[in-house]
Parts: C-alpha cells; sequence; structure tokens
C-alpha cells in the first residue's frame, strides 16, 4: 500500500489527442507523477453519453492507453485501465442515482449546454454522468481530483453526494465513503485553436486545421502550421490582447521547444510570420517524434498492451469492489452468496 496521496483522472476515448490535451494536461500527470498514487481511466461509459460510433470506440480506446504510455506514464506509479471494464463504475452509479435528488443534475452547466445541442434527442446518461463521475472518484478512494474549471461543479456534486450518503448510511465517526478534494494543478498551457486563437483547441472541432494531432505526420503539421490564422503585423510577441493568435502560437513555441518566455520573446521580436512559421513546424516535428515512436512499438505489441489493460483492470478491480461492498452493506444489501 503506497503512503502517497491517491489521484484519480480519466479521459474519453474520443478521437485522437491533440497538443492541448499534451501540453495542457497529459504532461503535466507525466512531470508530477512519482508524488501521486495515479489511476488514470480510458473512460469509455462517458464516451457514450452522446451519439457515438460502434466500429471506432474499441480502438480509440486502446490508441488511448497506447497514447498515455508513449507519453511517458510511468506503471510504478500509474494505473491504466478501462472504465467499462470494471463493472462497479455502473453499479455505484445506480445506487448513489438512488440517493441524488434530481434537480443537483438538471442545474449543471455542463448538461444544459449540452442538451441544448442535442433537443430532443438527448439521453438520460448526459443528464447522468456527473454521478457516474462521482462513482468513477469514489470508487477508488481518491484523495485529490485533477479538475479545470468546466469540471469544478461536478466535483462539488460528488461532495454534496458523499455528504448525503455518510448522513443517511453511515455514524458520523466513520463515514463509508471518503470526501475527495480538488487538485488545482500548476496551469497546464491553455492552448488555443490554430484557426481562432480566441477558442480552445479542441478534439470537437469540426476543422481538423484547427490542432495538431499527437500522431499527426511531419507533412500535416506542416500543413496546419502553414495555414494557420495569423495577423499583417511584423514582429512577434506574447500577451497583446490584440493579437491571440501570436501569443497561442509562441507558447506553442516556448513549450515545445523548451525555452522561457523571456527567451522567446527575445528571439522573435523581430520576426515576421514567413521566418517563425517554418521555426514552430521544425520545433513541433522535432518534440512529437519520441511521442510518436513509442507510440508505434506499442500500438504494435498488442499483447503488451492488453497486458497492461489486464494488470490494470485487476488492481482497480480490488479497490473498486471493496468500495461497492461497503456501500451495499451500508444500505442494507444482502451481499452476494
Amino acid at each position: 500500500m503506497s503512503d502517497r496521496q491517491r489521484i484519480l483522472s480519466g479521459v474519453q476515448p474520443t478521437g485522437n489527442l491533440h497538443l492541448g490535451n499534451y501540453l495542457g494536461a497529459i504532461r503535466n500527470w507525466v512531470e508530477g507523477q512519482s508524488q501521486y498514487e495515479n489511476f488514470l481511466f480510458i473512460a469509455d461509459l462517458h464516451a457514450t453519453t452522446v451519439p457515438h460510433d460502434p466500429a471506432t470506440l474499441a480502438a480509440n480506446t486502446y490508441t488511448l492507453a497506447a497514447a498515455y504510455l508513449a507519453c511517458g506514464l510511468d506503471l510504478n506509479y500509474s494505473t491504466i485501465f478501462v472504465q467499462s471494464h470494471v463493472p462497479a463504475h455502473a453499479e455505484l452509479t445506480w445506487l448513489l442515482n438512488c440517493i441524488t435528488p434530481l434537480n443537483w443534475l438538471t442545474d449543471m452547466i455542463q448538461f444544459k449546454e449540452k442538451a441544448l445541442k442535442q433537443g430532443e434527442n438527448v439521453g438520460v446518461g448526459l443528464l447522468d454522468y456527473p454521478v457516474l463521475m462521482a462513482s468513477d472518484i469514489l470508487l477508488y478512494e481518491a484523495d485529490k481530483v485533477p479538475v479545470g474549471e468546466d469540471q469544478k461543479q461536478h466535483l462539488e456534486l460528488t461532495r454534496d453526494i458523499v455528504n448525503r450518503f455518510n448522513h443517511q448510511f453511515a455514524e458520523p465517526d466513520q463515514p463509508v465513503l471518503k470526501l475527495p478534494e480538488p487538485l488545482i494543478r500548476k496551469e497546464g498551457a491553455r492552448i488555443m485553436s490554430l484557426t481562432d486563437g480566441t477558442k480552445k483547441m479542441s478534439k470537437s472541432d469540426p476543422s481538423e486545421l484547427s490542432r495538431i494531432n499527437l500522431l499527426d505526420s511531419p507533412d500535416e503539421i506542416n500543413k496546419k502550421i502553414k495555414r494557420c490564422k495569423t495577423d499583417p503585423i511584423r514582429g512577434l510577441e506574447f500577451d497583446n490582447p490584440e493579437r491571440p493568435e501570436c501569443n497561442n502560437l509562441l507558447t506553442l513555441y516556448m513549450l515545445l521547444a523548451g525555452k522561457t518566455k523571456e527567451e522567446v520573446a527575445a528571439e522573435c521580436q523581430d520576426m515576421g510570420w514567413g521566418q517563425f512559421k517554418p521555426l514552430l513546424t521544425a520545433t513541433a516535428i522535432n518534440a512529437l517524434k519520441p511521442i510518436q515512436e513509442k507510440y508505434e512499438a506499442i500500438i504494435n505489441d498488442k499483447s503488451y498492451l492488453e497486458s497492461v489493460l489486464r494488470h490494470g483492470k485487476h488492481k482497480a478491480e480490488a479497490i473498486a469492489n471493496h468500495t461497492l461492498t461497503k456501500v451495499k452493506t451500508a444500505m442494507g444489501y444482502s451481499l452476494p452468496l
């Protein structure tokens, strides 16, 4: 048993990971992973809360697991598993559904936004996914959950569910469910779209040109940076609100080259885009090459990847099932014979 605090985080297997995911989150996990006991899962149950393609779900799941490993997640510190491989996630969600007031869920900002988009086709899963998220966290008795601004409300809901459950089914000095804390990590880079410097880089953007994916070929990277939005001003600078694209592209270069802000500001202050774009392209290709080579080796070694996920499932299941049994006992269920 580790004396490090336990962290839980998950990513949906939808489409390719892009530089926003990598520089904003995954690279930070990798750098800080030895401080914690990390449980990182592929959130395939969450991926089906909106219409999805059954033909690609499994392949995307394996792609994401291989990409995690290629980015440097170390199995000495991190347990990687697939959410749907551990049935306790779905079972605890049902148990918590039964004590979660409906209005807590209809008040969720993300539900309101996404439900508007889907109109009459909105599924119960979209309304209910914050309860699934609570189950993900609570099954592993996570101390900390890395959250961005958009997920803070869901972690608050998880804490409300814990307090409600413990109040109804536990003694004050012997809580059944552990109250998780948010982990606001040092600000990962906020990487913006290549086609609009005021919007976050996102895999849901219909334009492939808006993002650089982790597995993009050198030709694709070159094409995307060539075509990315810029401004007519010569001389590049950070933090000018009138020049969001300039700030974003300099930030990308700074992170991928491993340079300081001051170094990049000095290096690029007299550059035009014609000089800077090839520099950014070469830097991006160079930075992604080792990740892509490692990814190719892992994705082509199916037995290794399966062994990682099988080991992850067994480790996750042991902890999850222990929590699930505690919850069912507290709620008065007869336990399986």
